[in-house]
């Protein structure tokens, strides 16, 4: 064997196996082979913070396939992702396999050309990079290794600290505060429909007196009410008519945090979604007989795009669409972000020509929407402004005392919104004139509150995040994903909401360890980041700035607070079993009122959501059945997940009872068992075959019993309660 060529996944290796010869033999890594031990800080503080990695458990088999495969082979080729991670990942293999001669190469995109222009380009490992991953996993290491337990003691078990991710809750909970600080304020509007020739148009109150109206100036129903007498019978005219046309610039290309954005806005995707599908439309989609990869590197904070990729989309874009709809020169952008990396692209497709519709049939619905997203948006960059004619009419009543205006915006040329639709608001109003009457009826007027502040949904707290200088672009997904997984975070809808324990959780970090919530210091660790990236800075100083304040404010802290003054409120209520004082406790879910005499009694009582107050527990419902590990009666609860059946004796005894409740369809793998409904360990619902282990049938959605026409699976009903096939080969609906 001449080359081995390693990259981190199979999708990847098997793409670009398609497009080198018979010298080449293409292999994964399966992503990292080294990293911090699991169970120890695995960090030497002592000595200049020296990581102590060792083979991931997982990775062991795999790297032992490596070794052997790289002691048979002439060079090896490590071409892993261009990114910090990427290169660290190239770095822990070539000091585990010890190659005699080694090549590093690297690409944007994964098709014949890039490859073989990165096989005639190779480089050595660029041990800034590596040094710039390795001061990232270090701090998150000894911030969450240290942290995390003193939250353990103090709070509750399973809970953790993160440097990125405790910023991102801090700023959730704090949204949340505005919210419950913020006074409604009523105000009103006077709205009328007026008509010219019988055509209507809808106006607004904008001035009294020639005096522009504030939001808030009519504040309420009798100011509205005395207006309205006022206008009462009035006849009005047109008083002034502006014209003129406006351009709508294309938008900018796509970064992570932008498609991030846009996928969650217009396909209600989550980032962790998003990015989960684009890796898919990266590594590689079977087109026919040939795989290619449809995108570009998706994690990149870059707006930079090829000059070969502008040339293309230009004559595509000239061929298809006409020389209107694209500029004389093709249009260059430059980032926002600092630090963002020009000599990496934009996320784009990675032939301009592939349009959508014409790979539809080999993506499944998911990947056909967000590389649409992606294909429009991309070539949407490189067409010409769209023009819209907008119109400004003011119609005054007959005593030129009060002036409503009315908008219209037409289209007067698509330009770019030809391919990328935007959200764009038409009033077509009919032609008029200045000192033209016209008949206003219908004139009334609406109440309205002023809003609190929105709450953050993934897409705002991804740009919220970019904004403050938060993360980098692989950071957001799994960010966003950990804060809800902890329980910190719930989603209502799309907007996220902090959960009491994570409020909770937040308060401490806020109070007693201020430097790992703060945004200008969390910000800052990312420039330092940037500069040992650069080759500006050693990695190993910033570390040690941070961790000795740190370690000596942990210290003091793990001595002098304790669990009962973070965790518990005092209350005036007694406790109506022992008449101790009763406070108030935050459990894993959720404020609780508990005995102060625990553990000699363990009297709790629920806290009613709207009134604060504590209420009894509803008597729990005994069953005629026993518990077969204590004997005692079985109960029906609710617990965080919905209603099931345990012991009364709990928490003396914690026996559940397993209940699966099944669907009535008939398994088609093992066709014995029946496939019923479960949950995963993070209360996610699944349905699966009841024969596990020994038949492992499963699927996200609920079966409904039929199957495919076409080939025979399984139809599954989706959330939104479309019917198709749970074959994500078959596009049958």
């Amino acid at each position: 064997m001449k080359n081995l060529v390693i990259v981190e996944s199979p999708t990847k290796a098997k793409t670009i196996t398609k497009f080198l010869g018979k010298d080449y033999k293409v292999e994964s890594s399966y992503g990292h082979v080294r990293d911090l031990p699991p169970k120890d800080l695995g960090i030497d503080v002592e000595n200049n913070f020296k990581p102590k990695y060792q083979v991931i458990e997982k990775a062991k088999k795999q790297v032992s396939k490596l070794k052997e495969l790289a002691s048979k082979a002439d060079n090896i080729i490590l071409a892993t992702d261009e990114d910090r991670e990427g290169e660290a990942i190239s770095w822990h293999l070539k000091y585990l396999l010890k190659p005699k001669k080694y090549q590093r190469i690297t690409f944007h995109e994964i098709t014949k050309k890039a490859i073989e222009d990165a096989l005639e380009h190779p480089r050595d490992i660029d041990e800034n990079l590596v040094d710039a991953q390795q001061a990232r996993r270090v701090l998150d290491r000894l911030v969450g290794f240290k942290l995390s337990p003193f939250l353990w003691n103090k709070v509750a078990r399973g809970l953790s600290a993160g440097r990125v991710q405790s910023v991102a809750v801090r700023l959730i909970v704090e949204r949340e505060r505005e919210r419950e600080a913020f006074k409604m304020d009523e105000y009103w509007t006077i709205e009328g429909i007026f008509d010219k020739a019988k055509q209507e148009f809808p106006g607004r109150l904008n001035a009294i007196d020639n005096k522009t109206l504030k939001k808030l100036a009519i504040k309420n129903k009798e100011s509205a009410d005395k207006i309205l007498a006022e206008l009462k019978d009035k006849n009005f005219k047109i008083s002034k008519v502006e014209k003129k046309e406006t351009l709508k610039n294309p938008p900018t290309p796509f970064t992570t945090s932008t498609l991030q954005q846009a996928a969650n806005n217009k396909l209600n995707m989550s980032a962790k979604q998003t990015m989960m599908l684009a890796q898919q439309l990266y590594e590689g989609m079977k087109l026919g007989s040939d795989s290619v990869g449809l995108i570009t590197y998706m994690r990149t904070d870059s707006q930079n795009l090829s000059e070969m990729f502008l040339e293309a989309t230009h004559d595509y874009l000239k061929n298809t669409l006409g020389k209107e709809y694209v500029p004389a020169k093709p249009k260059k952008y430059k980032s926002k972000s600092k630090g963002a990396q020009e000599a990496h692209e934009a996320i784009r497709p990675t032939d301009p020509t592939r349009t959508p519709e014409s790979i539809k049939s080999h993506l499944d619905e998911k990947q056909y929407k967000l590389y649409n997203l992606i294909w429009s948006r991309t070539l949407a960059t490189q067409m010409t402004p769209a023009k819209l004619d907008a119109t400004v009419v003011d119609i005054n009543d007959e005593t030129d005392k009060y002036t409503f205006r009315a908008n219209g915006q037409t289209i007067k040329f698509d330009g770019f919104l030809k391919i990328y639709k935007e959200i764009t608001k038409e009033s077509i109003l009919p032609e008029l004139n200045e000192k033209d009457s016209v008949h206003g009826k219908n004139i009334k007027g609406d109440q309205h509150f002023t809003q609190p502040p929105a709450r953050y949904t993934e897409a705002t707290l991804v740009k919220a995040l970019e904004e403050y200088g938060i993360g980098r672009p692989s950071t957001y997904a799994p960010t966003i994903a950990t804060v809800q997984d902890r329980n910190y975070v719930e989603k209502e809808g799309k907007a996220l909401k902090p959960t009491e324990m994570g409020t909770l959780v937040n308060d401490i970090l806020v109070e007693h360890f201020a430097d790992i919530v703060d945004y200008d210091f969390t910000a800052d660790i990312e420039k330092k980041f940037d500069l040992i990236e650069e080759g500006k800075q050693e990695w190993q100083p910033i570390i040690k700035a941070f961790y000795g304040p740190f370690a000596k404010n942990l210290k003091e802290k793990t001595k002098d607070l304790t669990k009962k003054e973070l965790t518990e409120e005092t209350t005036d209520e007694k406790c109506d079993k022992c008449g101790s004082a009763m406070v108030i406790k935050t459990g894993r879910y959720g404020k609780f009122m508990a005995c102060s005499n625990y553990p000699d009694c363990k009297n709790t009582k629920n806290i009613n959501e709207e009134t604060g107050e504590a209420e009894d527990k509803p008597e729990l419902k005994k069953l005629d059945e026993k518990c077969p590990e204590c004997g005692e009666a079985l109960v029906e609860r609710v617990g965080r997940f919905g209603p099931f059946i345990g012991c009364s004796n709990y928490p003396d005894c914690k026996y559940i009872k397993k209940q699966q409740q099944g669907t009535g369809v008939k398994c088609p793998k093992c066709e014995k068992g029946e496939i019923v409904t479960k949950r995963t360990r993070g209360g996610k619902i699944f349905f699966a075959c009841n024969k596990y282990p020994k038949c492992d049938y499963a699927l996200w959605q609920k079966p409904t019993g039929e199957k495919c026409e076409k080939c025979g699976s399984l139809i599954i009903e989706t959330p939104k309660g479309e019917k198709k096939c749970s074959n994500l080969e078959c596009h049958h609906k």
